[in-house]
């Protein structure tokens, strides 16, 4: 059995194609593990599992960036998403949100389906296909979930695992604060760095 990687973009995972000498596809096929980009958002990534995910695979490990909610978390910091929800699934009821699982056609809401300890800090997501960028919308999703992180992919990937029963980490690095969008206080590159180390570390441990 094998691990598959998944990520939003390759530049996510840069160092780890590096210290691996993986090839530069889309689908890279390895010993030890099999790494899938998806392209960004929810779309793209249930299509991409759609074609790759098998039961050739014990274990997905989706990782990537994420925007956060709690300032009193820095950036730069790697996080274990231990529960996802598809934010805007559902229908406005006036000025009242009504997901799908109020409306009685599904779920939208997912957990991590391992057991397996990384030794990070747990958090709770949110997957938008929207990032969000204005304080009246930041209000609206902390009131609604109180959420941690948001991203555009990991419900997704919780998904597509829970319907063929595979396990499921999703690790994120936190690049930023949600708030209105300003780059200058970004942290794309240590974020990816960090994220990278602990990908490097945890993969080489599988081999």
């Amino acid at each position: 059995m094998k691990t598959l990687v998944v990520a939003a973009t390759k530049a996510e995972l840069s160092f780890l194609y590096q210290h691996f000498s993986l090839t530069e596809g889309d689908f890279v096929e390895s010993k030890n593990f099999d790494l899938l980009i998806t392209g960004v958002g929810m779309v793209a990534t249930a299509f991409a599992l759609g074609k790759h995910l098998s039961h050739k695979y014990d274990l997905v490990v989706n990782l990537g960036i994420a925007g956060c909610f709690d300032r009193n978390i820095e950036l730069g910091t790697v996080l274990n998403i231990t529960e996802d929800t598809f934010a805007e699934l559902g229908t406005e009821n006036r000025d009242e949100f009504l997901s799908i699982a109020d409306l009685g056609f599904g779920e939208n809401h997912y957990t991590s389906r391992t057991q397996r300890r990384v030794g990070l800090p747990l958090a709770k997501g949110i997957t938008v296909n929207c990032v969000t960028g204005s304080e009246k919308s930041i209000k609206k999703l902390m009131d609604r979930f109180s959420p941690v992180t948001e991203s555009m992919e990991g419900a997704a990937v919780f998904y597509a695992c829970k319907q063929l029963n595979i396990d499921c980490l999703q690790i994120r690095s936190v690049s930023n604060y949600v708030e209105p969008r300003n780059r200058d206080n970004w942290k794309i590159g240590l974020s990816i760095k960090n994220l990278n180390d602990w990908a490097i570390g945890f993969i080489g441990e599988m081999n």
